[in-house]
């Protein structure tokens, strides 16, 4: 018998290496693999595994504490009878600043370890199969929810085998430890002082440290945290955040301390800082800029590519139609080409910075705005309706401004011509301005929580890149010279062009509705009847030559202006049938907390009806069959935050994500954890399977 034990347990030893190996998952943006620190495990015994992370270049996941925004990865066990998994034992995280806010996670390839008990009457020799789901939320500019079903099969050996894996043990190395530290703090009229003292402290370098707390709600992450450094330790002052701010006492403030590379973890209790932490210079800030916070450069590229983005986002479709006939004109006349691509590029940055100034000046004097702010305003969206009319008839032929397509090869160098092109790339940025395109939003919100000088470089970035691929053409001639030669197909396509521009005043007739109620579009119609009339008569004044008639076109058409501008517009009737978005309850803070409190899943859809972009969501990506079901078989609700006309509690929250305009998609779990922010773009399966994440997120 004893020779057969022996043999059993050669067996086992020899099958542990083959046991333990098990293959990678790919997740969104990560790739998963449940790891094991050895080969086998005695019975009994202990073995630390570990789910392994490789991140996308660029993407993060996040800390037990995800920080202002963000979910923590879960890990869901399946073992055998007698087997248990304790919690995670996470490492130190860092600072992830994302526009105004701070959140906390890792990057590139992260280890978090579990610790595995065997069962005492475990085996030796028997192969043991373990499996883990893994739930990550995983982030870039954009949050994408992630799951992995990861197994691993480890060995019962005789005796516990040797460690194999350094990687779990430098993983278990920067886990935090408790170490010969004594904490305290103390609310005082520059915050919260948080005192450390200890002997790894006294010879260490102080100048970065940095408190992560368990809690995400005791402190403010994004505030900084100012050091003073004192012969025996030292001292943080902490911005308080949460219920700590409204005048609340916890009993105790635990987290993390990190200092000269090495994390400690602490449980600080009330009580005055001691001189030992006190004393050495004034405190140094220690906030997001030390962290690798969104900075100038980094911030004005993202808005670059923001920019070139913007230019698929249906905001701009109708405009591409002005650029299209545009170019076409002009595909003969390589100078005039290039002229023209200047015009528009200017018309584009001249536009995006007196609107980014304006929105400057309004918030230095409290006003609540955000990007699209324009289209918030009923006379503005009026102006604008009667202007893509009035372009859409321009276009059909009704009348003409400048020169036509045919003679446009003359009239390049004209001052008329280039005027145009000016002004098309200003009323591009008018229309396509309340868009929020992939990469822009965290620029653009950095850019709010900077001096003017920092916030008018992140909108010039934002400028060129808008305006990048007309003018890029304009000075390509390879491709200027594949466009075909000038002739009466040209206007064709002028007349085929009108049509977008006269969907473009449908949809904001549909905007002034929402915004104002029926009696507004009724206003806008007879004014709409008032432009046409007046066009028709300039253009028969510019085919007959008289003069009265365009006179009379002139004033019938600047009366039907002032009427739509200068009308007082109201809000709809209350009960009004219009609405920015399909299904779903009215937003409000109360209303979120309430369902919060319930343990609902909940996502909150901030949206505008002028925001093309936010409609095309609605009705392909929230109100699909499917998604709809999803909602009532997970008992989920939908908030939609409508921030047609201007709200400055919506404002409050759009800026508190990092947001300065929609759309933004907030889902809560069902756990109270803090929501994961989906894509600007949604697709049916992102709206699925971020609800299944949240509701499988309870307990």
């Amino acid at each position: 018998m004893r020779g057969l034990a022996g043999l059993v347990a050669l067996l086992g030893a020899l099958a542990a290496p083959l046991a333990s190996r098990a293959e990678p998952v790919r997740a969104a943006h990560l790739e998963a693999e449940l790891v094991a620190q050895a080969p086998g495990v005695a019975p009994g015994g202990t073995v630390w595994l570990a789910v392994r992370q490789r991140i996308d270049k660029g993407w993060h996941t996040y800390w037990r504490n995800p920080g202002d925004a963000g979910e923590p990865t879960k890990l869901t066990w399946t073992l055998p009878a007698g087997w248990r998994a304790g919690e995670i034992a996470w490492p130190a995280p860092r600072r992830l600043p994302v526009g105004p806010l701070m959140d906390y996670g890792y990057e590139g390839e992260v280890l978090l370890p579990v610790l595995l008990t065997a069962p005492a009457d475990a085996r030796p020799g028997q192969a043991v199969p373990l499996k883990v789901h893994a739930q990550f939320l995983v982030c870039a500019e954009t949050c994408v929810p992630a799951e992995a079903d990861l197994s691993l099969t480890l060995a019962v050996t005789a005796a516990a085998p040797p460690p194999s894996n350094p990687a779990i043990a430098q993983a278990l190395a920067a886990v935090p430890r408790r170490g010969d530290l004594h904490a305290v703090f103390q609310r005082g009229p520059k915050g919260v002082a948080l005192a450390v003292t200890g002997p790894a402290l006294r010879a260490a370098d102080k100048a970065g440290a940095y408190f992560y707390p368990y809690l995400s709600s005791v402190i403010s992450h994004a505030a900084p945290q100012a050091i003073e450094r004192g012969a025996e330790g030292l001292t943080l002052t902490l911005t308080p955040g949460g219920d700590f701010a409204k005048g609340a006492s916890p009993a105790g403030l635990a987290g993390v301390l990190a200092v000269a590379g090495k994390a400690y973890e602490i449980d600080a209790q009330p009580g005055a800082p001691p001189p030992g932490a006190l004393g050495l210079g004034p405190p140094s800030p220690a906030g997001p800029a030390a962290g690798g916070a969104l900075s100038l450069l980094p911030a004005a590229l993202l808005a670059f590519v923001g920019g070139l983005i913007l230019n698929l986002m249906p905001c701009v479709f109708p405009i591409l139609a002005m650029k299209a006939a545009a170019l076409a004109g002009h595909a003969r006349e390589a100078a005039g080409a290039r002229r023209q691509g200047l015009a528009f590029g200017a018309g584009v940055l001249m536009t995006f910075l007196a609107l980014a100034g304006t929105l400057i000046v309004l918030k230095a004097a409290g006003t609540a705005v955000g990007w699209g702010f324009q289209l918030q305003s009923p006379q503005v969206v009026a102006a604008l309706a009667l202007l893509m009319l009035a372009v859409a008839m321009n276009l059909s032929g009704v009348f003409q401004a400048g020169t036509s397509l045919q003679g446009a090869g003359q009239g390049l160098a004209s001052r008329r011509g280039l005027m145009g092109a000016f002004l098309t790339g200003m009323l591009s940025v008018v229309v396509a301005a309340p868009c929020t395109a992939p990469f822009m939003g965290p620029a653009v919100g950095w850019a709010f929580t900077q001096g003017p000088a920092a916030a008018l470089f992140v909108f010039t970035g934002l400028a060129l890149g808008f305006s990048a691929p007309f003018v890029l053409v304009a000075f390509a001639p390879g491709l200027i010279a594949r466009l075909p030669r000038p002739g009466p197909w040209m206007d064709a396509l002028k007349h085929l062009l009108a049509f977008p521009m006269y969907a473009a005043a449908g949809w904001l007739a549909w905007v002034l509705t929402v915004q104002a109620g029926a009696g507004a579009l009724a206003l806008l119609l007879g004014c709409a009847v008032a432009l046409a009339l007046a066009a028709w008569l300039l253009g028969q004044a510019q085919r007959r030559g008289g003069r009265s008639l365009g006179v009379a076109a002139a004033v019938l058409g600047l009366a039907a202006a002032g009427a739509a501008v200068l009308a007082p517009y109201g809000a709809p009737a209350v009960g009004s049938e219009a609405a920015p978005a399909v299904g779903g309850e009215a937003y409000s803070p109360q209303r979120l907390a309430d369902l919060r409190a319930q343990g609902r899943v909940v996502l909150v859809d901030y949206t505008a009806a002028w925001c093309v972009s936010c409609q095309v969501n609605d009705r392909l990506a929230l109100s699909t069959p499917r998604v709809t079901g999803a909602f009532k078989a997970s008992g989920a609700v939908l908030l939609k935050a409508d921030w047609t006309r201007r709200d400055a509690t919506i404002s409050a929250d759009l800026a508190r994500f990092g947001r300065a305009g929609v759309p933004l998609y907030l889902v809560y779990p069902a756990d109270g954890g803090a929501p994961a922010i989906l894509p600007s773009i949604l697709t049916e399966g992102i709206v699925l399977r971020a609800l299944d994440v949240a509701t499988h997120a309870k307990g």
